[in-house]
C-alpha cells in the first residue's frame, strides 16, 4: 500500500467508516495500464482501416479540416469517455484501478453517479496538462491525494484491501435466528437504509476488525431504534444483509 491516508466518513448517525486513500502508486500503476489499453485500441483501429482501405492516408490529405477535426472529436471520446464509462458501469473502477486495486468512491463512501462520473473525468482534460503535472500537484497538495476532477465531482479514490473484484452484497445464507418483521422494516427510514448499503458496499475494503466493529454500531443504532432485541441483530452483517434484501423487496413490491 503506497499510502497511509486514511478517509474518514462520519454519518449522520455519528458512526464513523474509514477507507485507505489510494496514493500515486497504485493511481499511476492504474494510468499506466489504461494508457496502455487505449493505445492499443487506436493502434488497431489505425490498422483495421488501413486493411479495409489501402489508401486510407491520401484520403485522409485531401478530405479536408472536418475529417481532421471528426478525429479530434472521436480521439477526445476515447480518451475521456473510456474512464468515465468504465468508472459508471464498473463501480468505480476502470482495468487499470481493478489491476492496481483502486476504485473510485464518492465523498460520502457510496457509490459514484453518472455526474461525478462525469464530471471528475471531464476535468482530466485539465488534470492531464504538462504530463498529468497539473494533476499531480493537486494530488500532493490535498489530504485526500484529490486531483482536480475528485475536487470538482466530490470523489476519493480508495485502496481495496482484498483482491474480490466487485463488492457482494449478501452472503449464500443467513444465519439470524429470527428475521427482521415487516412491521420493523415499514419503521426504517431512508437514511438508515443509505447507511446499511454503503457499509455493505464497501465493506470489503475495510479491514476486518474495523469491518466487524462498524457492523456492529450500525446494527447496534438501527437495532435499538428499531426494539429489535440484541439476540435477533446477530451476526451484525447477517442483520444488516437481511435489512437491505426486505428493504428493497419491500420497495419493490409497493
Amino acid at each position: 500500500m503506497d499510502s497511509l491516508e486514511k478517509l474518514t466518513i462520519e454519518t449522520p448517525e455519528q458512526i464513523e467508516l474509514e477507507f485507505p486513500v489510494a496514493g500515486l502508486g497504485s493511481r499511476g500503476l492504474a494510468l499506466l495500464v489504461d494508457s496502455l489499453i487505449q493505445l492499443m485500441v487506436v493502434i488497431t483501429v489505425f490498422f483495421s482501416l488501413q486493411l479495409v482501405s489501402p489508401d486510407l492516408a491520401r484520403y485522409w490529405v485531401t478530405a479536408g479540416k472536418w475529417v481532421t477535426a471528426a478525429s479530434i472529436f472521436l480521439m477526445f471520446c476515447l480518451y475521456w469517455g473510456y474512464f468515465a464509462l468504465f468508472e459508471i458501469f464498473w463501480n468505480g473502477q476502470t482495468p487499470g484501478k481493478r489491476l492496481a486495486h483502486v476504485r473510485v468512491i464518492s465523498a460520502s463512501g457510496r457509490a459514484i453517479n453518472v455526474f461525478e462520473g462525469i464530471a471528475r473525468n471531464f476535468l482530466r482534460a485539465i488534470d492531464s496538462q504538462f504530463g498529468y503535472l497539473v494533476g499531480l500537484i493537486a494530488i500532493a497538495a490535498d489530504n485526500k491525494n484529490r486531483r482536480l476532477g475528485d475536487m470538482v465531482a466530490g470523489t476519493v479514490v480508495v485502496h481495496e484491501l482484498q483482491d474480490q473484484g466487485d463488492s457482494f452484497w449478501y452472503s449464500q445464507q443467513s444465519t439470524l435466528a429470527n428475521v427482521p418483521s415487516v412491521e420493523t422494516i415499514a419503521a426504517m427510514t431512508a437514511q438508515e437504509f443509505q447507511l446499511v448499503e454503503i457499509f455493505l458496499n464497501r465493506r470489503l475494503d475495510l479491514p476486518y476488525e474495523q469491518r466487524q466493529k462498524t457492523a456492529q454500531s450500525i446494527a447496534e443504532h438501527i437495532g435499538t431504534r428499531l426494539n429489535v432485541p440484541p439476540a435477533d441483530r446477530t451476526p451484525p452483517e447477517n442483520f444488516l444483509e437481511e435489512l437491505s434484501r426486505r428493504y428493497r423487496d419491500a420497495v419493490r413490491f409497493r
